[in-house]
């Protein structure tokens, strides 16, 4: 025979036939069956389903007051929680739930008018923009005389046009006249001014004479460093000249180049012939990389950089070697070098006391918590949902465990 729980629990009782009841202000209501155990641990059962339900409305609360959850899904939210506790098998004081909700509801009609009201500030706004946009486009119809950015800010108010919120029709097509008449009167400015380039590009088509003949006069100077620099300045000073019409463009980029190229070709001659006396500092590079790759696989940290650092000493010593060979001999002795390095850092983390108390610290969580939820299992019922989560959570921790039993064996 059950103990009847009426008088120790104010929101619900078990009967006698293992029926849960829930007290509400309209009445009682069954909420659920339950055979196994006492009745104390039903009514902790359905407790449990009441503070999840109490705990998805505190989380709505949360985001309505929070954040700027949009009322309409706010006032959803609040429909389907209250659907939900209306047939909720819990035992709990529903009817304070369903008062919050109530609160939270008036909240979101309150919100609900203050969203209408600020979407009427922002036509305001929206106006003040556009009127701000079309005099600014006006402006630069009228004053502008650097057509790339007047142009290319003309289409960011166009674009800014477009983000803005929507006023009323009339008003919206008078302000869209205005910027498209701006627009057109600006493009004609433009036109007008690119006719009339032809003197301008003669003085360009000048510029770039003059150049050409300082770069045809450095064609055959054999200074190398001092005349590619000078090239450098010459095409800096090309770029900035401007445009000529474009056959003068052409034939004076043609002249310029086969001077450039005339100049670059004989110093790479020149390199090549050097880089062909360096053959031997390469051969012998060589074989100190061979020498140094032996160092590898380190066993011995502080040795293993003593060679190195002797085997660069001896590197240094030998000489540059031809270009086509230099990244990849340089690279081989980098990744040495990285070996090294990285054998350093591994050597210094292995003896690090402070990082293997945190993996001894890890490793002693995870056998608690293991042997808690073994605890736990014991003591739920077989197939029963507590079981399971039991049985879930030991499977995963015994899978972190291995993991942080093997970081921690890294520092033995």
């Amino acid at each position: 025979m059950r103990e009847d729980t009426v008088t120790t629990d104010p929101w619900g009782r078990v009967d006698d036939d293992g029926t849960v009841y829930v007290r509400t202000a309209e009445g009682e209501r069954a909420v659920g069956s339950w055979q196994a155990g006492e009745p104390e641990e039903a009514l902790a059962y359905f407790h449990r389903k009441f503070d999840e339900l109490a705990g998805q409305v505190q989380l709505l609360e949360q985001r309505v007051k929070g954040t700027d959850l949009p009322p309409a899904q706010a006032e959803a939210g609040i429909l389907k929680l209250r659907e939900a506790i209306t047939g909720a098998n819990a035992v709990g004081d529903l009817d304070s739930l369903n008062n919050r909700l109530q609160a939270l509801s008036e909240m979101v009609g309150k919100r609900r008018e203050e969203v209408k009201a600020a979407r009427e500030v922002a036509r305001g706004q929206a106006k003040e923009i556009k009127e701000r946009i079309v005099g600014e486009a006006e402006r630069i119809a009228e004053d502008a005389t650097h057509w790339k950015s007047g142009g290319e800010r003309l289409r960011q108010l166009v674009e800014e046009w477009k983000a803005a919120e929507r006023i009323d029709r009339a008003t919206e097509a008078a302000l869209w006249k205005r910027l498209s008449t701006a627009r057109t009167a600006f493009a004609k400015r433009r036109k007008a001014y690119f006719s009339s380039l032809d003197e301008q590009r003669d003085q360009v088509r000048s510029s770039k004479e003059r150049i050409v003949t300082e770069a045809e006069e450095l064609s055959s100077s054999t200074d190398w460093n001092a005349t590619a620099a000078a090239y450098r300045e010459l095409m800096r000073r090309w770029k900035a000249a401007g445009r000529a019409s474009r056959e003068a463009e052409d034939e004076l980029w043609n002249r310029f180049k086969a001077a450039q190229d005339q100049f670059f070709q004989a110093r790479s001659t020149v390199f090549a012939e050097r880089d062909a006396s360096f053959a031997a500092n390469a051969d012998a590079k060589e074989l100190l990389l061979v020498e140094a790759e032996k160092i590898l696989p380190v066993t011995d940290v502080r040795a293993a950089r003593g060679q190195l650092r002797a085997l660069v000493e001896r590197w240094e010593a030998v000489g540059p070697v031809p270009r086509e060979q230099r990244d990849r001999l340089e690279g081989g002795l980098r990744k040495i070098d990285d070996a090294v390095r990285k054998a350093e850092e591994a050597e210094w983390k292995r003896s690090n006391p402070e990082a293997r108390a945190r993996a001894q610290d890890t490793v002693n969580q995870l056998r608690r918590s293991i042997e808690q939820l073994e605890t736990r299992l014991a003591k739920a019922q077989p197939g029963s949902k507590q079981a399971k989560e039991a049985e879930e959570g030991i499977a995963a921790r015994r899978s972190w465990l291995e993991e942080a039993e093997r970081t921690l064996a890294e520092f033995s």
